[in-house]
């Protein structure tokens, strides 16, 4: 049960919940508790203040002078007047009179275990005169058998002499009716309160467990190959974030997955039509089913096969050593436009079969960027490659370098079929192929402008793609410049 994070949660929830109540409710008991008590204290003082001053007006105008022989001819009168008096402030207390030796005069509402007679001890009676007034916990020096609230006072003749003493008296520190009742309202708030927190803890936990198991069990069937599960996004908290980041993760996946199926079927059919093609030629030449004088034709087309293969695996390779992070790039200055200028020329037999309208645009003739020049030569040679092979017959074919904003910008152009607006952003990835139909392009399969990109993207630059569907496509990337040599700027000046 606790291997789920819901019941964790819950679980921890609600100990959290519980213990933070049950603290909550403990300390409002208890300042409840002293509360009352101190009000219970300051009735009780009230009231001994009360019948000191009754019991002392009483004793004066009396004709004796013995406090004990006056408490014991006006009990009749007094211990009503007292009884009185307690109904009054409603509270659980008794009432002790007692002469200035300790002895017990008189009792109203007291224990049975407490009687007339009964000595309080020399000490506390001392304790008593020597202040005037107790007002705390005692025992008084074992009259009880446990510590209660006590509030005293003495009774004074005329002489200003301690004459008698009286005791308030509580066997419970606190107002029954308000301890009571605040515990009862403390314990059933505590209860509803809990309940109505754990019910929501409930559903949040549960919203927020939900979208967990639901990416759960759709990693469960990514495993299993199917690519296409989604999980619901709802709200726009961190957990619909991760929901939407989910999603997008398994539509990257998908998309992933297709360009693979894709990718090893062009693998396939280009591994095995020139392995056949090769296979078929040489047992014909060894058979002898093909003529000498023959031979030859038929050699050269194993050998351009060959180069087919050798081609699709070096891609494979590049790709491989990119992954890894083996291949590592030297950085050294180079002229991007004698390198446009060397490409032309090894396109040229097919720039001409095509009759294709050749156009070279540097904005200077040498312009030196730092890169890694093997590297910038692979993406030059694909992007121009690329332009000859879905150029139209007589088409523009540009190749152009500009210098902006402390960059080289190297665009190459041609006018041709183009590429579909919607599969702009998917022309860099791996295994795209944008001639599906594979009747321009019979040798590339869709890694070419993967490894462009990623070389680019390793020298800390850009690449991008413009086009406009039936027209035109131009490739645009940037290399950073590298300082140009006196040499190369007085060349510029003089012809300027």
């Amino acid at each position: 049960m606790f291997k789920s994070v819901f019941a964790r949660y819950f679980i921890i929830f609600m100990i959290i919940i519980l213990v933070s109540f049950t603290v909550l409710g403990l300390i409002y008991s208890s300042s409840s508790a002293t509360y009352s008590q101190n009000i219970k204290k300051s009735t009780m003082k009230t009231t001994k203040n009360t019948l000191v001053s009754y019991v002392s007006s009483g004793y004066s105008a009396s004709s004796t002078t013995d406090f004990g022989r006056y408490i014991y001819f006006s009990a009749s009168d007094i211990s009503p007047t007292i009884q009185h008096i307690i109904n009054a402030v409603n509270q659980d207390i008794f009432v002790v009179i007692a002469n200035s030796d300790g002895v017990i005069q008189m009792t109203v509402g007291a224990p049975d275990t407490l009687s007339e007679g009964d000595t309080i001890k020399e000490q506390f009676i001392y304790s008593l005169k020597s202040t005037g007034d107790y007002n705390g916990f005692t025992d008084v020096d074992g009259l009880f058998k446990s510590k209660i609230l006590v509030s005293g006072g003495v009774i004074k003749d005329a002489a200003d002499s301690t004459v008698g003493i009286v005791l308030i008296c509580s066997e419970s520190s606190s107002i029954p009716g308000i301890a009571e009742n605040t515990v009862r309202t403390t314990v059933v708030a505590i209860l509803w309160v809990a309940a109505a927190a754990l019910i929501t803890v409930f559903f949040v936990t549960d919203k927020i467990v939900s979208p967990l198991k639901q990416m759960s069990e759709a990693a469960r069937s990514f495993s299993a190959g199917k690519f296409d599960v989604r999980v619901p996004v709802s709200g726009s908290d961190e957990v619909a974030e991760l929901a939407t980041a989910f999603n997008n993760m398994a539509a990257s996946l998908e998309k992933n997955e297709d360009l693979r199926k894709t990718f090893l079927a062009n693998v396939s059919h280009d591994l095995r039509t020139p392995m056949t093609t090769i296979s078929g030629f040489v047992d014909n030449i060894l058979s002898g089913a093909i003529p000498y004088e023959k031979q030859n034709y038929y050699l050269e087309i194993v050998s351009s096969e060959t180069k087919r293969l050798a081609r699709l695996v070096n891609s494979l390779l590049d790709i491989s050593r990119i992954q890894a992070g083996d291949r590592k790039f030297v950085m050294a200055p180079f002229d991007i436009c004698e390198m446009s200028r060397q490409i032309i020329i090894s396109l040229e037999a097919r720039l001409e079969a095509k009759k294709l309208d050749v156009r070279f645009e540097p904005e200077h003739d040498n312009m030196l960027v730092n890169a890694d020049r093997d590297a910038i030569y692979q993406v030059l040679y694909n992007l121009c490659d690329n332009a000859v092979k879905f150029s139209r017959e007589g088409g523009v074919y540009k190749i152009s370098h500009i210098e902006r904003d402390g960059k080289i910008y190297t665009a190459v152009y041609n006018e041709g079929q183009g590429i579909v607006k919607e599969e702009l952003p998917l022309v860099f990835d791996r295994f795209y192929k944008s001639d599906k139909s594979r009747g321009l392009d019979r040798t590339g399969v869709g890694l070419g402008l993967y490894i462009v990109k990623t070389i680019i993207d390793s020298h800390g630059e850009e690449i991008w793609v413009n086009s406009v569907y039936g027209e035109y496509c131009e490739f645009v990337f940037t290399l950073p410049p590298a300082d140009v040599p006196k040499k190369l700027k007085d060349n510029e000046k003089n012809k300027d």
